[in-house]
C-alpha cells in the first residue's frame, strides 16, 4: 500500500494530539511487532484504552495465530468522509495499538501505531457482506504479510478478555475490560 506522506500525516494528525494529552509510561518501544507467538519479543506499548473508542464497533479474532479485539469506527471530522480511527488490543498481553485509515467500499486502507506518533505497520482487508473483515497486516515497508479475520461482536456478547497489564491509569482507567 503506497500512502503519501502528507496522506498519513492528515490520518496521524489525532494520534499525536493524543499522545500529547495521554500521560505515558515511559519505556522502551521495539522494533518489530509479535503478531505469532506471544513467546516473541514484546513490543512495549504504554497506550492504555481509549474509553472514548469503547463506543465504536467492536470486532474480535485473530491476528496472525494470536487473538484481538478491535474497536473500529467512522472518524466525525467532516473534512475525512472515508476516514476510520480506533485501537485493537492483544487479549494474551493487554498491548493495545491505534489504529487509523479509510474505508472506501468494501475495503480497508490503515496504519497503526504502537506509541501514538509514529507508524508501526499497514492493514489492507475487506469488509464482507456479514461485516466481517479480513486482510493482511504488513510492516511499513509492506513486508512480512500477517493475515487477520476478525468479526463483528454483537452488542451484549462477549469477547475474550485481555490479560491485565500493569502501567499508569489514564482518567482513572487502568485496563478496560471489553463485552457488556
Amino acid at each position: 500500500m503506497e500512502v503519501s506522506s502528507s496522506k498519513a500525516a492528515r490520518r496521524f494528525a489525532w494520534l499525536a494530539a493524543l499522545a500529547i494529552t495521554l500521560p505515558l509510561a515511559a519505556c522502551a518501544v521495539g522494533g518489530s511487532h509479535p503478531t505469532d507467538a506471544a513467546a516473541s519479543a514484546p513490543v512495549h506499548s504504554s497506550l492504555k484504552p481509549n474509553p472514548e473508542f469503547a463506543k465504536l464497533p467492536q470486532y474480535a479474532g485473530t491476528l496472525g495465530k494470536r487473538r484481538i479485539v478491535m474497536r473500529l469506527g467512522a472518524k466525525t471530522d467532516p473534512d475525512d468522509p472515508t476516514g476510520v480511527h480506533g485501537e485493537y488490543q492483544f487479549s494474551d498481553t493487554g498491548e493495545v495499538i491505534l489504529i487509523a485509515g479509510d474505508r472506501s467500499g468494501a475495503t480497508l486502507e490503515a496504519e497503526e501505531s504502537n506509541d501514538g506518533t509514529r507508524i508501526t505497520g499497514n492493514w489492507v482487508g475487506t469488509f464482507a457482506a456479514d461485516g466481517s473483515i479480513s486482510g493482511d497486516r504488513m510492516e511499513v515497508d509492506d513486508s512480512n504479510p500477517v493475515p487477520f479475520d476478525l468479526k463483528p461482536v454483537v452488542a451484549g456478547a462477549s469477547t475474550p478478555a485481555p490479560a491485565a497489564k500493569s502501567g499508569n491509569a489514564v482518567g482513572g482507567v487502568g485496563n478496560v475490560v471489553t463485552g457488556e
